[in-house]
């Protein structure tokens, strides 16, 4: 049974700054890529930050300088940290998990809503 469990969503004014958790279990998690992904209404889901099992990064164009994507393999959890927090950054966002083109899991999803 793989659960992620996302948290740290919530209202934020523009310029503010919010950290995203998500709490994985029922994986080795340690072996697994982790991603933050977003979905706005009426708009396509898009990669927002991405770790693989070694600790390299890689981000979305919409939030590079901005958005901060790391994990602690001992609390199985993976975090974003979210800085410079623009309207457009509302969506819910969803934590991702992955190895391979079989295993793959998602969460489901934390609301963030920035806005003054």
């Amino acid at each position: 049974q793989v659960q992620l469990v996302e948290s740290g969503g919530g209202l934020v004014q523009p310029g503010g700054s919010l950290r995203l958790s998500c709490a994985a279990s029922g994986i080795a998690f340690s072996l697994y890529n982790m991603g933050w992904y977003r979905q706005a209404p009426g708009k396509e889901r898009e990669l927002v930050a991405a770790i693989n099992s070694g600790g390299s990064t890689d981000y979305g164009d919409l939030v590079k300088g901005r958005f901060s994507i790391s994990r602690d393999n001992a609390k199985n959890t993976v975090y974003l940290q979210m800085n410079s927090l623009k309207p457009e950054d509302t969506a819910d966002y969803y934590c991702n998990a992955y190895a391979g083109r079989v295993w793959n899991y998602w969460g489901q999803g934390t609301q963030v809503t920035v806005s003054s």
